[in-house]
């Protein structure tokens, strides 16, 4: 597995990323022992960095990861988050001492003594975000992170907070059907040294060798309530994606590396972290390591799939609170 720097000042890491939230049966059911054998397929591939979040299946994801590294002793690169306050109704806490509290009870999940990453995952808005980078800057101090990130945040914010404490990674949603970081934040974090850590590049599953279906849907999967796994908004979108299948298929590729090479594609500081529950999906992403674009294939991808042809917008209304709007 090629490697590439998570931040100016950062480790080297696998190009390719694990996503752990489907560790936590965001994405339909899963059991431990399957998520084990993810985790270790994607180590023996050569992924070293996994992220997860305190919320994800409230410590579920943290824990599971935290038992793979305790028993295989893998040496991985870790990212987590904080932030999220789960509802009804969801809030988020960036204040200095939820902060800390919560990172205690990751590192005790993750049977660490620190991370390398820690991000917010989502802003709190009424907080200066001046005040947010100062608290993470003495988490850094004091040897408890190695770095920090935002996720879901405007190019304005990241230049505030990355002028106090420099930032390490900015992580959003980023694949062929959702683009809006091509607004500004993919180019400042390019200016800044800052990691663009992708997540969902695969769409959340519709990039893969089938599109899932809303009949495939549980009422508890992420999706159910996302407008674009909704009729008719799906069909359209399968529709187009099916032409893409079709390109990646002819070229030799599985739909799920295809797209992934899309994204490794834009820039040198763009990090994919795909997520699965099972060590086979993991497989048919593999292949876009060893994928190179031509200005034949850019041009053809952007014909099939041209910025902003998806329907439907991203999140539900719910799913959509604490994200940052800019452009």
């Amino acid at each position: 597995m090629k490697k590439r720097q998570l931040g100016a000042n950062g480790p080297m890491v696998s190009e390719i990323g694990l996503g752990c939230m489907s560790f936590a049966n965001f994405f339909g059911p899963t059991d431990d022992e399957t998520s084990m054998e993810c985790m270790q397929a994607a180590v023996d591939a050569g992924i070293d960095f996994f992220d997860t979040a305190n919320i994800y299946g409230m410590g579920k994801s943290e824990r599971i990861v935290g038992r793979f590294l305790k028993e295989t002793g893998a040496d991985v690169t870790l990212a987590t988050k904080v932030g999220i306050v789960p509802g009804p109704p969801r809030s988020f806490n960036n204040e200095a001492d939820y902060i800390r509290s919560e990172l205690e009870a990751s590192l005790e999940r993750l049977n660490r003594d620190k991370v390398e990453l820690y991000y917010i995952h989502r802003r709190e808005a009424e907080r200066p975000v001046e005040e947010v980078a100062e608290t993470m800057g003495k988490l850094i101090e004091e040897g408890l992170i190695d770095a920090w990130g935002l996720s879901e945040v405007a190019p304005g914010t990241v230049r505030r907070a990355h002028a106090v404490t420099p930032v390490c990674a900015v992580q959003n949603e980023y694949s062929l059907w959702t683009r809006v970081p091509e607004m500004g934040l993919t180019d400042t974090c390019l200016e800044l040294g800052i990691a663009f850590v992708a997540f969902s590049p695969v769409a959340r599953g519709m990039f893969g060798e089938k599109s899932i279906t809303p009949e495939q849907i549980g009422e508890k999967d992420f999706r159910h309530v996302n407008p674009r796994f909704q009729r008719p908004n799906w069909d359209y979108n399968a529709k187009a994606i099916d032409g893409f299948r079709a390109f990646c298929h002819a070229k030799g590729w599985t739909v799920a590396a295809g797209a992934i090479a899309w994204v490794l594609d834009r820039g040198a500081n763009q990090i994919p972290i795909p997520g699965t529950r099972t060590a086979a999906h993991l497989a048919e992403w593999l292949g876009a390591t060893q994928i190179t674009l031509t200005d034949t294939d850019r041009a053809e991808i952007e014909r099939l799939l041209p910025k902003g042809f998806a329907h439907g917008a991203r999140y539900s209304y719910a799913q959509s609170l604490g994200v940052e709007s800019y452009g």
